[in-house]
């Protein structure tokens, strides 16, 4: 393979990808598919259900302008269950959160701006506040990722390990940590305060959150029932989590992406010739790092040349 031309390892990269894609796509079907016939079929006997107890009081196409109503409501995060004097949807820890979810991309869908003053304000806030959000993302990562470095190199020197077994193992125990830290524990809580969320669910939503997917299945808890200083204290504790979270999920993504095996998957797709910036980049730094280690070289003698003596003339 290593013959090929580059469009064609691009061309090889593009079917694999769309291979993938259609691969997901048949499990999908094959799984949701079942599920989403018979809900739509329960759904179609209670509906046919009401309407044929409350026909002489409800009309069917009274009924259908109602839903519809409410279904459109709910696509923009107010909902008519409940009681109706519980707080507002938009109140100081709820658009804390719809703001985090713009800045971090995550998007659970629950919430979206009504007026068109709203609509606008999200464009430009988003327009200004991701290219923020990336800058400081970098700057934490740039801080942050000398940090856990430092214990693999420690681990490194200690069981004399090659270069490409030392960053295995660095992004293998920091993938762990965040998996354990950032998906594992929050789940765990989440599924033992929650009553109606089974673990696996509680998995999928910490991971949806800190990939950015946000399907907007499962959402943020409203508070209904709750102590308002509990629901303020769980609204900022989600917030400071798809922050951290974020973080450390991209600090374990680059890290990944530094492995030699990543990297030379990437550079058999890469044009094949001279090497590129970011090669000369990596090997200028290992040449500083070569360097910096040599010991200083020893002072080199100097040669004492006698200085010539004037000649003695003999005395007269």
């Amino acid at each position: 393979m290593g013959r090929l031309k580059p469009w064609a390892r691009y061309l090889l990269l593009i079917v694999a990808h769309l291979l993938a894609m259609g691969l997901g796509a048949v499990v999908l079907q094959a799984l949701e598919g079942p599920p989403a016939l018979q809900l739509q079929a329960q759904l179609q006997a209670e509906l046919s259900t009401f309407q044929a107890e409350h026909r002489a009081c409800l009309p069917p196409e009274a009924l259908e302008e109602l839903l519809g109503a409410v279904l459109r409501a709910q696509a923009h995060g107010v909902s008519s269950l409940g009681n109706s004097s519980e707080e507002s949807n938009w109140d100081l820890p709820s658009a804390l959160l719809f703001t985090a979810s713009i800045l971090t991309t995550t998007g659970y869908g629950h919430m979206a701006p009504l007026s068109a003053g709203g609509k606008a304000f999200c464009v430009v806030y988003a327009a200004l506040g991701l290219p923020a959000s990336l800058a400081l993302v970098a700057a934490l990562r740039h801080c942050l990722l000398p940090v856990f470095n430092s214990p693999a190199a420690w681990v490194a020197v200690w069981w004399q390990l090659a270069a490409a077994q030392a960053a295995l193992l660095q992004a293998a125990g920091l993938g762990l940590l965040v998996a354990c830290v950032f998906v594992l524990l929050p789940a765990l809580v989440l599924w033992a305060m929650q009553g109606d969320c089974s673990l696996l669910e509680a998995i999928y939503f910490c991971f949806g959150s800190l990939s950015t997917i946000g399907l907007g299945d499962l959402l943020p808890g409203r508070g209904r029932g709750l102590h308002p200083a509990i629901y303020y204290l769980g609204q900022f504790a989600l917030l400071g989590y798809l922050l951290l979270g974020l973080l450390a999920m991209l600090l374990a993504v680059e890290t990944f992406s530094e492995l030699p095996q990543v990297r030379a998957m990437v550079k058999f797709f890469g044009p094949s010739g001279s090497r590129t910036d970011e090669d000369q980049d990596g090997i200028l730094g290992q040449d500083e790092l070569a360097l910096s280690t040599m010991p200083p070289d020893p002072p080199a003698l100097e040669q004492t040349i006698p200085a010539p003596t004037p000649e003695q003339t003999p005395a007269c």
